[in-house]
């Protein structure tokens, strides 16, 4: 893991990318003592004023702070992207080992299973199951982990296939270690790599999708704020208030291309062909 971290370090995207991220959370975890004003704290006799050194990114319809939104915002997103891809891991990751590991009946129910829920777009899904159910944080969170899963699930049984074929494994087996034992020390540190790869793509994903939902109404809910809130009030004065689109729209772009360079710069790291190549 040291020798992952100093090559992350000596590669100039990985570490803007990393850069970008520690910033984040940092203004995240201290979004109180930075912000100027609350998120919610209203003024109708300020409210559209462009950038000033009063407002950094000016005021939305109501008079708010943009930057103070801004700054909290980016908690809603972080939060977002981390639990529900903790969510996606526990899920892909259990149904990916079981069904690579025992394979047979078991293989076939849960890749069955898989495909069903492949054949229904992702986000698509998402907006169906928070139409039944009410639109805030918490459930957002789980209904991105719930219905991202596949993916993952499909990956790391490929691993598995591959893995439970090898030497230590069989040596495992005729030793009669168990099962539970043999996922945790055996199997799970092998494929640490490809988790690593895709938890880095799919947070970029999640934010992505949390600001895509929230723009559509169907995500984090006011007073709460959040990089698609922001936007999407920012549609209706697009002409006499830039700042209300730009700045939320900058935010997500850099945010979910910070964790895609790290993502591209783990895959490349781990990567004996690239290693090579190099």
């Amino acid at each position: 893991m040291k020798t992952v971290l100093i090559k992350l370090l000596k590669n100039k995207f990985a570490l803007t990318g990393l850069t970008v991220i520690t910033l984040l959370i940092v203004v995240a975890l201290f979004a109180p003592v930075i912000s100027p004003y609350t998120p919610s704290e209203q003024n109708v006799f300020e409210r559209l004023q462009a950038p000033s050194l009063t407002h950094f990114f000016g005021t939305d319809d109501l008079g708010r702070d943009v930057f103070t939104r801004m700054i909290f915002g980016a908690r809603i997103s972080l939060a977002v992207g981390f639990i529900s891809v903790f969510i996606i891991l526990v899920i892909g990751t259990f149904l990916g080992i079981v069904s690579g590991y025992y394979g047979g009946k078991i293989d076939y129910i849960i890749m069955r299973f898989t495909d069903i829920v492949l054949c229904f777009p992702t986000f698509f899904l998402i907006i169906l199951v928070i139409a039944f159910i009410e639109p805030n944080i918490y459930n957002v969170m789980i209904v991105i982990g719930v219905t991202s899963w596949p993916g993952l699930a499909r990956l790391v049984r490929a691993e598995v296939l591959s893995l439970k074929e090898r030497e230590f494994i069989l040596v495992s087996k005729m030793m009669a270690i168990s099962n539970i034992k043999i996922f945790f020390v055996h199997i799970l540190p092998n494929i640490i790599s490809p988790l690593m790869v895709y938890s880095s793509l799919a947070i970029g994903g999640a934010i992505l999708t949390e600001s895509a939902l929230s723009f559509l109404g169907l995500g984090v809910q006011p007073p709460m704020p959040s990089w698609g809130q922001i936007l999407t009030s920012g549609k209706d004065y697009i002409y006499m208030a830039w700042w209300l689109s730009l700045f939320p729209g900058i935010a997500i772009l850099v945010t979910v291309l910070a964790f895609n360079l790290v993502g591209e710069a783990i895959r490349d790291i781990f990567d004996p062909k690239e290693e090579n190549v190099k």
